[in-house]
């Protein structure tokens, strides 16, 4: 490696939104990890390191911008001095609140970057807590101009266009991109795009992992002046990632693995499987239980808890009543042992039986209806809310997105529960689903 070419690592992790202390502690992990293994010049991390994204009405407590000012004292003294390190934190000036990257280097802060482009849209929010920037921000580093830029800016031309009349020459863009199918396409085109009408390469450094509905998957790219793909990391898959840029007339990003597509049925199912681990992780949750059927729902609700959690984390339970046909449990059986689950029957007939009772008097006279089929989807609720209550474990429901699209479901009852795993997963993608995951382990039945 020349002197003057740039060694830089890509922060492709995850944050937990609200620990700052936490999240503070592992960029000073990573940033170590980058000097001493990987002899980086610069580690670039992804969009509000410190807070987590999306941090949402955290940012209007005062106490959160005390903590972030304490962290980055923190981290200005601790992280080593030899390394650039580029995070991502909310900064208050006056009365205002930017979307900020800082670029940490010998124990000071020295330079910093507000988001100027804020997206207001499907799920983003960010107009109500922050104000835009106006400006570039572009440093120096072993003779190279270099840019600053953060998530929605990359997708207009205009702060780009900004930092290459001050100079820049590289651009490194943290970003938050959360995830959705095709994303990756969308993302692979747009910086080929904005690398060639720049004639820079672009770092675009991506978040990992999930918080609450949000799932973000990675991909991290680094794109040359041509706008070729040089490196593409793997999605849903937290790491750090050298990416070595040699000074050839300007910078040329080296040649690095570039993560295959992957199929609608694979990068679903991921993203499922990571929506669920970090959502019972990050909340504190011992495991996960779940109603199991025998249907197609349960089932890949099963298979995709076991695959973010391990078998020993999850816990089913089949609740059958005298319609429940032994086909359903045969099924519910085998699913369970494939997955290698603690698995249990527990009958709701004695429930049923005991509400029935005392509702007698109020149902006089009336004909039998959906109430009393709506009456076995809550006795089941409470069945596996109580054992949520108890054990800490979390209540995985199982309706899908054609399900809670027309209504079907039992308020109080199968939606009863802390998480729908296959809420945005229409039936159809379901059996696909189903029939993925079953080629991955193509032994069980």
């Amino acid at each position: 490696m020349k002197n003057n070419d740039l060694q830089i690592i890509i922060a492709q992790l995850d944050f937990m939104v609200g620990d700052i202390d936490g999240n503070a502690t592992q960029i000073l992990h990573a940033s170590r990890r980058a000097r001493d293994e990987f002899h980086a010049d610069i580690i670039v991390f992804p969009e509000l390191t410190l807070t987590g994204y999306p941090p949402e009405d955290l940012l209007f407590r005062a106490s959160i911008r005390i903590r972030v000012q304490k962290a980055l004292a923190r981290l200005c003294a601790d992280l080593p001095a030899d390394i650039y390190t580029l995070i991502g934190y909310p900064k208050g000036e006056g009365s205002s609140l930017y979307n900020t990257a800082g670029l940490i280097y010998g124990g000071k802060l020295v330079a910093e970057y507000h988001k100027q482009e804020l997206p207001n849209y499907l799920v983003f929010d960010e107009k109500r807590y922050f104000q835009p920037g106006n400006s570039p921000c572009v440093f120096d580093i072993k003779g190279h101009r270099v840019g600053i830029t953060i998530c929605e800016d990359i997708w207009h031309e205009g702060p780009m266009s900004q930092a290459r009349e001050a100079g820049a020459r590289l651009m490194l863009n943290l970003n938050a991109s959360p995830f959705h199918l095709g994303k990756e396409q969308v993302r692979k085109s747009l910086l080929e795009m904005r690398a060639r009408e720049g004639n820079m390469p672009i770092v675009y450094a991506n978040l990992v992992g999930a918080q609450d509905e949000l799932v973000f998957d990675g991909g991290s790219v680094v794109a040359d002046p041509q706008g070729t793909l040089r490196f593409r990391a793997p999605a849903f898959a937290a790491g750090l990632y050298p990416v070595l840029l040699r000074a050839e007339a300007g910078l040329v990003p080296v040649d690095a693995p570039v993560a295959p597509d992957q199929t609608v049925e694979q990068s679903a199912y991921r993203a499922l499987v990571l929506a669920v681990r970090d959502y019972v992780n990050k909340n504190g949750f011992k495991g996960a239980v779940l109603g199991l059927s025998g249907g197609v729902d349960s089932a890949l609700t099963l298979a995709v808890a076991v695959d973010a959690l391990g078998a020993d984390r999850v816990e089913a339970i089949m609740m059958p009543f005298r319609y429940t046909s032994q086909m359903s449990l045969d099924d519910a059986e085998a699913e369970a042992v494939a997955l290698g689950v603690s698995y249990k029957i527990r009958p709701i007939e004695p429930m049923y039986e005991a509400f029935m009772q005392t509702l007698a008097p109020d149902f006089a006279g009336t004909a039998r209806d959906t109430t009393e089929e709506n009456l076995q989807a809550r006795c089941r609720g409470v069945m596996l809310m109580a054992l949520s209550n108890k054990k800490r474990y979390i209540v995985l429901t199982t309706g899908n997105k054609s399900e809670m699209a027309v209504g079907y479901a039992t308020l109080y009852g199968d939606m009863a529960g802390g998480f729908d795993v296959l809420k945005d997963v229409p039936k159809t993608l379901v059996f696909k689903l189903c029939e993925y995951r079953n080629r991955l382990t193509p032994d069980n039945p």
